[in-house]
């Protein structure tokens, strides 16, 4: 994977947890990352919870590497990237300010096949296992659960990440994306991205400056 500060990314697959009352759904994302704002250089974030805790609040509090002493002591710019973009991973770039999950629920992320009309999906499950697949879907459970307090459609976004793979999705532009367009247009602070693995794996967000993205691993040979 590979972009600028304050991106993030991911990698991976794995099989679905499952408990007597719910179940554990997984991303197609393998690695979250974050770049640093002021060095540029990206750092791995620990879990999807933390991800998207810095996703929602990038574009107020960029993110540098000082911070990620929460999980890494005694880090700093002087230390190597924990990635770089060097085609060993896939990227794309998430949408900043997305709002963090509410508690109780996932946000669930899952990467299409190269050469589709579609890059990813975007749906939400419920505490009690539902997979809501739309803003129509959401309001609709919110309408039927008036007894979950707080809870508002604008907590909710179905936008998925954008590949950095030119020609990844079929159909697209003839110029292919940069992340200076991105940043310029879709994400003009504080971008995400991620990368995602071949190998089908969960993958976890990487990101850049002002932006977060997500990677993905190619298949082994």
């Amino acid at each position: 994977m590979e972009g600028k500060p304050n991106r993030s990314d991911a990698i991976g697959n794995k099989t679905s947890l499952s408990k007597k009352t719910s179940k554990r759904v997984w991303d197609s994302i393998a690695a979250y990352t974050v770049q640093c704002e002021k060095c540029s250089k990206w750092r791995f974030i620990p879990t999807k919870e933390k991800y998207e805790e810095i996703r929602e609040r990038l574009a107020e509090q960029p993110f540098f590497c000082e911070t990620a002493r929460e999980w890494h002591p005694d880090l700093s710019c002087d230390d190597e990237p924990d990635v770089v973009r060097d085609g060993s991973w896939r990227w794309a770039i998430d949408k900043p300010s997305i709002p963090q999950c509410p508690p109780g629920w996932q946000r669930i992320l899952r990467i299409r096949a190269k050469g589709g009309t579609k890059f990813a999906d975007v749906y939400y499950v419920t505490p009690s296992s539902k997979r809501l697949r739309s803003m129509m879907e959401v309001q609709s459970y919110l309408n039927e659960h008036p007894e979950l307090p707080g809870l508002t459609a604008s907590q909710f976004s179905f936008q998925i990440p954008s590949p950095l793979e030119e020609n990844y999705v079929r159909k697209r532009h003839a110029r292919s994306v940069t992340l200076h367009d991105m940043s310029d247009t879709v994400m003009p602070v504080n971008p995400t991205s991620w990368v995602v693995s071949d190998q089908k794996r969960d993958s976890h967000l990487v990101g850049e400056e002002g932006s977060t993205s997500y990677v993905e691993a190619p298949a082994q040979s």
